[in-house]
């Protein structure tokens, strides 16, 4: 079979026939070897017959010759009709791997007929570096915020040009979220206050600087300089003794964490109120080079979750009546966001401890200290004075419907709307996502049938935490994991034109490897993004988990959609998003020109993995991906084993789910490869399954409204695998504050749900078989 696999793969030339409305049609001829044997075979016979003729026997072998020659032709004949069908399905089954490289895949059902390497030129071919130009020079001309006249002139914009595009369906979807703004006539404030609590300095602030969803009212107290806000930063402040209660605390932007995970981290420490501000050391503000000057401030919102934070884990569709339900996420401290400048002139009055040397900061005439005694004797008083705002939002669609399983959606969004120009923000997703959306509609004119449905979606209220994509995935939640095969996020898809990153589900790894051998590097002509990566230290490095603020983060930790969010960037970060200077003119010089054709090549990348899911008979996502993440949390179990089993806690449960879990995914993916996936109905039934994977990983066992990401690996809360990881670290580091209780619910609930998504993948109920026996 292999033989023949080859054969027919190396013996069969392709001619393009003719050109038919801008579309190559193709003709295949396939000649296999076993054909030329029987061709050479019966060519031996009919010599055989001559020399027979020669010596006399012509009268006698004249009928038999004739009738050979018939029923030869006749089981010819017969055979390839019966067995050809069956090579072309054992040849695509042999090109599956290379297709994945490049290859060419068979058309699919539907009047697919062109081929994968075909649809790859005609796709590198449509796109455009022009047109992704001058949409983020029109989107970012000025701050477009929600609800605002700027903004919907831009939806007004993006609506009429898919319209223009002539796709399947074309519509708005409407809904009113709470957003929070600066108050009109109170200006959020800071001042320095004496002993005695009289002002005896204003420090003055942008009026239009404020993070969204901060608590409002004032608060006074001492400063704390607290590095980042992560974890281990207030760990450090209480093993040196300092106590941030009741103390405004000074944060610094990044550190790998949202500005609402800082504030939720001040406030569980007991902090009073938080201010942020970024540091020359983290992005650059040299006057000399190009980079923030340092009286901006970044703004960004502190909710601890997505969408409407009024509305937690139910949509907020019109005509609708809501309980007085209030996220979890809000913050009950209020929080600003503060300049360079601000920051040096608080921080430099401080005394106390000395910083560790990590900490230490790029402001002048500060030392690195913590607080929290202030000169003479003064304590720093904040205000903030934000109101919260009913808002219509309109989230945009269109689509191209699949021509083979048209309910099953590949989903690709943009973030329309940004607090200032937002050429990063806004300008540069929506750029791509429309350039795509013109590439694919005018490759269906061309001969590209799709079989499954194409879905460009254009957000509302993304910077008040991608309100108008969770909002509608809150929506339609019941339905999504049976139709969504995968979200693309094109948010911040530009920040450099160096370094790619792909915040993404594990499911896409193998999409994701076989699309950057394929797409050239936007920087490096004549090197793939693989190659390149390759040289820098290895492809491996472009993999990152999904992040909270990721416009992809609720489609996989909320609906359990697999998602991922591709960026290119620099080495030296990118200073200017979430601030008033994200505009088109400082993009382009940080990319030397080159936006179009680094717009190009991250739409070029895109569209090769929406290409291969909207072409491919099964799916191409890698369903054995989550045994993995499982197995390196068993081995740090395995390590505390006895310490567990002396407390009447046992592994073995986790580990035995691990392996069910391992089990049913390998005997899925066999039987898929063993399967005839050009049959309409096998294909549909393993999809089906392959599609439910992410989805099998919400935890059954804790409430949506309350804990509404509840995706066990990239999720938030006590249910998590990071969060049972943290509690099983304090055996070694803090064992006084090892809850067994808690700990005994958390390991229950990981494991319940990996067992339940193990059950699933089995498929029928007779294939599981949980019989163990487990000791208490």
């Amino acid at each position: 079979m292999d033989t023949i696999r080859t054969r027919l793969t190396q013996s069969s030339p392709v001619g393009v026939a003719e050109e038919e409305g801008g579309a190559q049609r193709v003709e295949m001829s396939f000649v296999t070897s076993e054909e030329e044997e029987m061709e050479a075979g019966s060519g031996s016979d009919i010599t055989a017959l001559v020399l027979w003729h020669r010596h006399g026997y012509w009268r006698a072998g004249v009928f038999p010759c004739v009738c050979g020659i018939v029923v030869f032709t006749a089981a010819f004949l017969l055979a390839y009709a019966v067995f050809g069908g069956w090579c072309s399905q054992v040849g695509g089954q042999g090109d599956k791997d290379e297709s994945q490289g490049g290859g060419a895949d068979p058309p699919a059902e539907g009047g697919a007929g062109l081929y994968l390497g075909e649809l790859r030129v005609m796709m590198r071919r449509l796109l455009q570096d022009e047109d992704i130009h001058n949409t983020v020079s029109r989107v970012s001309r000025t701050s477009h915020p929600p609800g605002s006249p700027e903004g919907t002139s831009v939806a007004s914009e993006i609506l009429r040009r898919f319209r223009q595009l002539q796709m399947d369906h074309t519509w708005t979807e409407s809904l009113y979220a709470t957003l929070q703004f600066p108050h009109r006539s109170q200006r959020s404030s800071l001042w320095l206050v004496d002993s005695t609590g009289l002002i005896s300095e204003q420090i003055p602030l942008n009026p239009s600087d404020f993070c969204p969803y901060s608590a409002t009212g004032s608060t006074t107290g001492g400063v704390i300089y607290a590095n980042y806000g992560r974890p281990e930063d207030f760990n450090w402040l209480k093993s040196a003794g300092v106590s941030v209660i009741g103390c405004v605390v000074v944060m610094r932007v990044g550190g790998g964490v949202s500005f609402a995970e800082k504030v939720w981290l001040a406030e569980r420490n007991g902090a009073g109120g938080a201010l942020i501000y970024p540091d020359p050391a983290d992005l650059p503000q040299d006057p000399r080079r190009l980079g923030l000057n340092t009286h901006t401030a970044v703004s960004e919102h502190v909710h601890l979750g997505s969408g409407d934070p009024f509305t937690p884990g139910f949509p907020s569709f019109n005509h609708t009546q809501f309980l007085p339900i209030q996220s979890s996420g809000l913050p009950l401290i209020p929080a600003l966001p503060i300049s360079a400048t601000v920051a040096a002139k608080l921080l430099s009055q401080l005394s106390g401890p000395s910083c560790p040397s990590s900490w230490r900061v790029r402001l002048p005439y500060v030392r690195c200290v913590v607080g929290p005694e202030f000169s003479a004797g003064r304590r720093v008083k904040m205000a903030v004075h934000n109101v919260m705002t009913p808002v219509l939002l309109n989230n945009i669609f269109s689509s191209l419907e699949g021509r083979v399983e048209p309910d099953q959606y590949i989903i690709l969004g943009a973030q329309r709307d940004s607090l200032g120009p937002g050429a990063v923000k806004s300008g540069v997703g929506t750029a791509i996502l429309l350039e795509l959306a013109r590439t694919f509609s005018t490759m269906v004119k061309n001969g590209f049938s799709p079989r499954r449905s194409l879905l460009f979606v254009s957000w509302d209220a993304g910077d008040f935490g991608n309100v108008g994509a969770t909002e509608w995935l809150e929506g339609y939640l019941s339905m999504l994991h049976l139709k969504a095969v995968a979200y693309f996020s094109l948010d911040q898809a530009i920040m450099g034109d160096d370094v790619l990153s792909a915040f993404s589900s594990p499911l896409l790894v193998d999409l994701l490897d076989a699309a950057i051998r394929q797409v050239e590097h936007p920087k490096h002509a004549g090197q793939t993004i693989y190659s390149q990566a390759e040289r820098e230290g290895g492809s491996w490095r472009i993999m990152k988990p999904l992040y909270l603020n990721s416009g992809a983060y609720s489609f996989t930790a909320f609906a359990g959609v697999p998602a991922v969010e591709l960026r290119f960037t620099e080495e030296r970060a990118y200073p200017f998003v979430n601030t008033p200077l994200d505009s088109v003119s400082r993009l382009q010089e940080v990319l030397g020109g080159r936006l179009g054709v680094t717009g190009r090549s991250l739409g070029e990348l895109v569209g090769e993995m929406v290409l291969r899911l909207a072409h491919d008979h099964i799916l191409p996502l890698r369903i054995t991906s989550y045994a993995q993440t499982v197995l390196q949390f068993s081995a740090q179990l395995n390590k505390h084993s006895a310490e567990l089993q002396s407390r009447g806690l046992s592994p073995q449960w986790v580990f035995s789910a691990r392996g069910d879990y391992s089990r049913a995914a390998e005997t899925l993916q066999r039987a898929i490869d063993y399967s005839n996936l050009h049959d309409p109905t096998t294909a549909r039934f393993y999809n089906t399954r392959i599609m439910r994977v992410e989805y099998y990983f919400l935890s059954q066992y804790v409430s949506s409204v309350e804990t509404p990401f509840r995706h066990v690996i990239h999720g938030r809360g006590e249910h998590t695998l990071s969060a049972l990881t943290e509690h099983l670290s304090l055996l070694t580091s803090d064992p006084e504050r090892f809850d067994e209780k808690r700990f005994r619910r958390q390991l229950a609930f990981f494991t319940w749900t990996l067992q339940g998504a193990a059950n699933a993948l089995n498929g029928d109920v007779w294939r599981v078989h949980n019989t163990r026996t487990y000791t208490h």
